[in-house]
């Protein structure tokens, strides 16, 4: 299993300061460095400058594909950096968003499987080289406001790039397969260890589908740490950031999404419990403080460091790429540097052999 390296603004580092993480990441042994896509500075961007600054993979989990880019863009974007970075770069992909009135929003049908099948294909072939028709979704040619649209042909105008896999985001089964069966890896995200393996399933049921071996697409993931001695705080931010995706939003289909994932491993009648105390006023630090500490183990960790490589190794297990995506309860650079120094890929990694 290969180990990388989450690191994004939201930590509250400037630009130079990620750079400065990134290098530190590559003298601790990390693999890969991620960012995910929407904030400021922009991931491609982010991207770029790691690709300079170290020898490492860098990737993007995940570019919101329906909510900003066309397959166009997102291709050409893909191609500078994959020859930035010698073929260094991974490019993920997401819907950016779910249900209804999400869709409507960004001009397309409620159709996320049929939208995803498009991107997905018609972006690699744009960055094999291909002359690519656009599909008869994303094809919106003379739609209304907000649908992406983009010539009905294109290219790229290149040959022989260097490679730029593209790793499709996927929770649900159907969106799993299509991963298999058309991506050159997956990204899953909030997985127990249980969820993993039903997820690999899927995943091989959609290579054979398309006649490809087991294996073929590669599963990575986020797993979130928030390393602090500070039990109590670390469990705030930790426990902020598994509600913001875990709890429905209203009007959204408790059966979709997040809220979705969370209720298949089994937290369903906990999620309930906190969104009816959420309706009725509660704020979110109490409602992190109500939050079941089972839920929250299942899948991340926080608390002080000497734990945390066991942790890791156990909600990892059955990933080919685990991404430490670091959390902090306090500001700045240190926080971020010692988490590093908690998870190194070698401390991980001997964990793991105690692991039983």
């Amino acid at each position: 299993m290969m180990i990388g390296v989450g690191l994004d603004a939201r930590l509250g580092l400037p630009f130079d300061q990620l750079r400065v993480a990134a290098r530190e990441a590559e003298r601790l042994g990390f693999e890969s460095l991620w960012t995910p896509a929407g904030g400021v500075p922009d991931a491609f961007h982010v991207c770029a400058a790691w690709s300079q600054d170290t020898s490492l993979r860098t990737g993007i989990s995940v570019v919101p594909a329906a909510r900003m880019w066309t397959p166009l863009g997102l291709a050409a974007q893909a191609a500078t950096l994959a020859q930035l970075s010698s073929g260094r770069f991974v490019l993920g992909l997401g819907t950016g968003g779910y249900g209804p009135g999400f869709w409507a929003s960004v001009g397309l049908p409620d159709r996320p499987i049929a939208v995803m099948r498009e991107y997905v294909t018609e972006v690699r072939g744009l960055l094999a080289g291909r002359q690519v028709t656009a599909g008869p979704i994303l094809d919106q040619t003379g739609a209304g406001p907000g649908a992406p649209g983009w010539p009905r042909s294109a290219s790229l105008g290149l040959r022989d790039l260097p490679p730029a896999p593209v790793y499709l985001a996927a929770l649900g089964p159907q969106m799993l397969r299509l991963a298999g069966e058309t991506a050159d890896g997956v990204l899953l995200n909030w997985a127990t260890p249980e969820r993993i393996a039903v997820s690999r399933t899927r995943v091989d049921e959609g290579a054979a589908r398309a006649g490809r071996d087991p294996g073929t697409a590669p599963m990575t993931m986020y797993i979130r740490v928030c390393i602090d001695d500070d039990v109590a705080a670390a469990r705030q931010a930790f426990g902020t950031q598994v509600l913001s995706y875990a709890m429905g939003r209203p009007g959204t289909p408790q059966d979709a999404g997040y809220r979705g994932l969370f209720a298949q491993m089994g937290f369903d009648a906990e999620l309930s419990e906190l969104e009816r105390r959420r309706d009725q006023g509660a704020a979110m630090p109490k409602l992190v403080d109500a939050a079941p500490e089972e839920m929250l183990q299942a899948v991340g960790y926080y608390g002080p460091a000497a734990p945390a490589p066991a942790a890791f190794a156990r909600l990892s297990a059955g990933l080919d790429e685990a991404i430490v995506r670091i959390i902090t309860a306090r500001p700045g650079l240190e926080p971020v540097s010692a988490a590093m120094a908690a998870l190194t890929p070698s401390i991980i990694r001997d964990a793991n052999k105690t692991e039983p």
